[in-house]
């Protein structure tokens, strides 16, 4: 058995629970999420449609920093999973990844998740993701906190997807209320339709 695997997994739990433990709670989603039936806590901010869009830094595959502000003068879709190793996240990410992202090719579209890049790029080799950039939360919890959606006492992101128009406003929130439920890719869609 090797010990780096589980030092390293240590250290990150560690700076997981560091990271949640100084975040305030997110006052405007405030009892809008449950995961199984029981409400969870969001920490950070929170951002509202028509809010400009907070600058965010996370780590692509290569643990190579990404902000959105390297996204200047684009429009973006952001899709946040909890995990990518779960179902519905699965499906969400193959969803935009294979019916809407060829759509809308001047449209970046970004899934983040707390997974650790490693786990990212394997989802993505093994599902053929490859029209949605995987970017991971994993190291800063700094999207989670701009954005409000860092779960209590999980380490993971709540469900959601926004629609930040070129300017980056936020043109579209959705915050999925139950983490077991997919998003209404309809509303994605048709908001999409209007940039």
């Amino acid at each position: 058995m090797r010990k780096v695997p589980f030092i390293t997994t240590t250290i990150f739990a560690l700076s997981c629970f560091s990271a949640s433990a100084s975040l305030g709670e997110n006052q405007l989603d405030k009892g809008k999420v449950t995961a199984g039936g029981k409400p969870v806590t969001l920490l950070g901010s929170g951002v509202a449609t028509g809010d400009q869009a907070p600058n965010f830094k996370v780590v692509n595959a290569d643990f190579t920093p990404v902000t959105l502000s390297q996204f200047e003068g684009q429009a973006v879709l952001i899709s946040v999973v909890p995990s990518l190793d779960t179902g519905i996240c699965s499906l969400q990410t193959k969803y935009f990844n294979e019916k809407v992202a060829s759509n809308y090719p001047n449209i970046a579209m970004l899934t983040i998740s707390t997974d650790l890049p490693f786990a990212q790029k394997r989802f993505c080799k093994q599902e053929n993701v490859d029209k949605v950039q995987t970017l991971s939360d994993a190291v800063w919890r700094n999207f989670g906190e701009q954005y409000g959606l860092l779960i209590k006492d999980m380490g993971l992101l709540s469900r959601a997807v926004f629609i930040l128009d070129k300017d980056h406003k936020v043109k579209y929130k959705q915050l999925i209320s139950n983490l077991a439920s997919e998003p209404n890719y309809q509303e994605v869609i048709d908001t999409l339709k209007t940039l």
